[in-house]
């Protein structure tokens, strides 16, 4: 059984930083490709990073690309996601999620087969 818990969320302004934490499985670090995606109220759930099961290969939505990291450490059984140079348009529900097909460029909800319960992220403007 693969789990996955976020935390870390919270209220920030535009321009800050915020660090979210995926507290995974091994199987899952070990792997699986890992991914996070966010939904705000009234829009689909949108893809926003993946790092391979390797860590050799990480890509990014075109809204957070150059803002944002997706590194992990497998020896702390966790994933995270840097944020910086947070916009009021980032504010949404982020998830983590875990693809066990471990594509290389995994990028739809539906390629990823394991979910966290998500973590709110408000920014102020």
């Amino acid at each position: 059984q693969v789990q996955l818990v976020e935390s870390g969320g919270g209220l920030v302004q535009t321009g800050d930083s915020l660090r979210l934490s995926c507290a995974a499985s091994k199987r899952a670090l070990d792997y699986y490709t890992m991914g996070w995606f966010r939904q705000a109220p009234g829009k689909e759930r949108e893809f926003v990073a993946a790092i391979t099961w390797s860590g050799s290969s990480t890509y990014y939505g075109d809204s957070v690309r150059g803002r944002f990291t997706i590194p992990k450490d497998n020896a702390k059984g966790a994933m995270y996601l840097q944020m910086n140079s947070l916009k009021p348009d980032d504010a949404a529900v982020y998830y983590c999620a875990a693809d066990s097909v471990a594509s290389s460029n995994s990028r739809h909800p539906y390629e990823f087969d394991y979910w966290g319960r998500g973590t709110q992220v408000t920014v102020s403007s």
